[in-house]
């Protein structure tokens, strides 16, 4: 007997008016209404009005208690908020010394909020708030056109309650516009599928050119996905499906590649050096640190040494995306995603070729599988919040498997105990509310019978939404409601690695790096690019205002986040030597002295106990500065820094 799901794809074409029609070749398309305006009942539009409401209020409630959040591209969008040029290379600081280790397209954004409103702490994070309600709204549009409203619903709610996506919507790191670029390129392919327009694929093409400029090649892992949809499913000709995926290819090239052409190009002595690199080039940067050493550990952001650092989380294999650093970050939905990846393709095996179900779906699943394949066994530096970029790819797979697999007991109650059990085994990990667990489990009981007995209800869809939802929707209200600072944040009560108890783990992960100190020791905020902001006192802050105007750099000291601390302080451009991690060879001890003896650098503050008393930083053209400083000048103290004048006539 022919399930009631399966009759929705030409057994029966009358119940395909649940998300669409079905022409005369058995393709399914959408609703005159929707093909003409695009909008849902005046009750769905209420519905994603609350939804987006709602998303707004998580990700902007109490966005300034983080602060700076990571002050590393904070300072850097105060640098670009006050220079073209530092706007266009994504420097660290407005003298345009040194680049992040990143192409610059989230600087941008956050770069025109501070010209606009200030540099302050709304100005730096509302951007990607933004970005997070924006992303909602376009999955919830992509899910729709396929699967239907209540989909988008289910689908954009499962996005806006992600843990991860809670945290880094709410943060100043590149992933919350890396985001919403792939879901804008998703839709896009989604509109392309309809009717094989060129002009929606080339838009995808030229939002995943934009996702590159945001976090360089992480940005094609959705690429595989978007090409087989589209090569599959489009609705015209198997060559104009090749010409039309060539020139989106074309587009993306040209929307990716004008940035990285102008900076190849540009004389490496008028602009900042590339932050990351042993040689000053942005082809290393994109195919070295943050491509190929991503994967097999071999650059370490300008360590000729190379290794990861001991920045990779989790151990390589298929359980890393859900071990204790990754799992409560985003795998609440992912086994449910999988159960409803295979549902739907086994839904649709024997529909048209054009079928847009499958083709969204693959286009989704393509998405879901080859990123958190790569994450998976990535030997590299890679951090728990990264898998961010997973959130969108699960939320659609769930919206539209839960909705289009209703009518099956099998798939729906497969999807139901996927989604309920694995919530409790990550709920049962924490101490955080034990009770949570037992709701999950109960909630996911009844919701099981409901479907078991085929109570098509009201009350068992919302049974089912809440026994997805609650857990990963209380997780991301437990995260707008701490401050988070630093560089690897992490999403939810526990911090088993960053986020707000980074500083409680600085001794552990220190000792991992080969920190000195060991347990008891340094404190991670000390570090580096990995902390949160050092604690710059107000006579050091007042000495390095009163240098203003009079110095190229009012201070000079080893890496960026050090460098952005006495940054955001001051107001002023300040000197990181060694790039990111210290270790960057931006500049020589020769050309260090030749400023130093032009007086373009009024303070030199050493590194406290990071990454210059590493045994690698010790063959850094950082390390050699700071001895030649500290053997050549007499320190001070200002407040609780040891402070180097440089302008001083007198020697140490």
């Amino acid at each position: 007997m022919t399930s009631p799901a399966r009759a929705r794809y030409g057994l029966d074409p009358s119940l395909a008016s649940l998300t669409g029609s079905v022409d005369a070749a058995g393709t399914r398309v959408p609703h005159e209404r929707t093909r003409r305006t695009g909008m849902p009942s005046h009750r769905n539009r209420l519905l994603l009005a609350f939804l987006l409401a709602g998303t707004a209020a998580l990700y902007v409630w109490g966005l300034d208690q983080s602060g700076w959040a990571n002050q590393f591209y904070a300072a850097a969008g105060q640098a670009g908020s006050q220079s073209w040029k530092a706007f266009l290379f994504g420097s660290l600081d407005t003298s345009n010394f040194i680049t992040v280790d990143k192409s610059p397209a989230s600087l941008w954004v956050i770069d025109l909020s501070m010209r606009l409103f200030g540099v302050n702490s709304w100005s730096l994070l509302m951007p990607q708030a933004l970005e997070g309600v924006a992303a909602v709204a376009l999955v919830y549009a992509a899910v729709k056109r396929v699967a239907g409203p209540n989909a988008g619903l289910l689908a954009g709610a499962a996005l806006a309650t992600t843990p991860v996506a809670t945290l880094m919507f709410r943060y100043d790191n590149p992933d919350a516009l890396l985001v919403l670029m792939l879901t804008a390129s998703a839709y896009a392919t989604v509109r392309a599928l309809e009717f094989g327009h060129l002009r929606w694929l080339a838009l995808a093409g030229t939002a995943l050119g934009f996702a590159f400029l945001t976090k360089m090649l992480q940005a094609v892992l959705v690429v595989p996905g978007v090409a087989v949809a589209y090569g599959v499913a489009a609705p015209i000709s198997p060559s104009r499906r090749l010409t039309h995926l060539l020139a989106a290819l074309g587009t993306f090239l040209v929307s990716a590649g004008w940035w990285v052409a102008l900076v190849e190009l540009w004389p490496a002595g008028s602009r900042p050096y590339i932050g990351g690199t042993n040689h000053n080039s942005i082809l290393e940067l994109i195919f070295g640190y943050n491509g190929i050493g991503r994967l097999d550990g071999t650059s370490n952001n300008g360590n000729p040494g190379g290794g990861t650092g001991g920045f990779s989380s989790g151990q390589t294999g298929l359980g890393r995306l859900f071990g204790r650093e990754m799992g409560s970050q985003i795998s609440w939905l992912l086994p449910a995603a999988l159960v409803a990846l295979v549902g739907v393709l086994w839904l649709t095996r024997a529909a048209p070729r054009t079928d847009r179900l499958r083709a969204s779906t693959l286009l989704w699943g393509g998405w879901l599988i080859v990123t958190a394949t790569v994450f998976s066994f990535a030997s590299g530096i890679i951090h728990p919040y990264y898998t961010v970029a997973l959130a969108p790819a699960i939320a659609a797979l769930v919206g539209i498997g839960v909705t289009s697999l209703w009518p099956s007991t099998g798939w729906i109650s497969a999807i139901l105990v996927a989604g309920a059990v694995w919530t409790f085994e990550l709920l049962s990990r924490s101490t955080w509310q034990p009770w949570l667990a037992w709701i999950v489990l109960f909630a996911g009981i009844a919701a099981t019978a409901g479907v078991l007995t085929r109570r098509w209800t009201t009350l068992t869809a919302l049974t089912v939404g809440f026994t997805l939802l609650v857990a990963p929707t209380a997780y991301a209200v437990q995260t707008a409601s701490a401050a988070h600072t630093g560089a690897i944040p992490s999403a939810g009560p526990d911090t088993s690695f960053g986020g707000a108890g980074l500083p409680q783990l600085g001794a552990n992960v220190g000792a991992r790096i080969g920190f000195p100190g060991g347990p008891g020791g340094n404190s991670i905020g000390r570090l580096g690019g990995l902390g949160g902001a050092a604690n710059v006192s107000s006579e050091l802050t007042a000495a390095l205002k009163a240098s203003a105007g009079d110095y190229r750099w009012v201070a000079a000291t080893t890496g960026d986040n050090e460098a952005a601390s006495l940054q955001l302080a001051s107001g002023y451009s300040v000197m990181a030597i060694g790039g990111y991690n210290g270790t960057d060879p931006a500049i020589s001890l020769a050309a260090f002295q030749q400023l130093v003896a032009r007086d373009e650098i009024h303070y030199y503050v050493p590194d406290q106990d990071g990454f210059i008393g590493s045994t690698s930083a010790q063959s850094s053209t950082a390390y050699a500065i700071q001895q030649w400083v500290t053997s050549t000048f007499s320190p001070t103290t200002m407040g609780n820094s040891t402070v180097y004048d440089l302008t001083s006539s007198t020697s140490g």
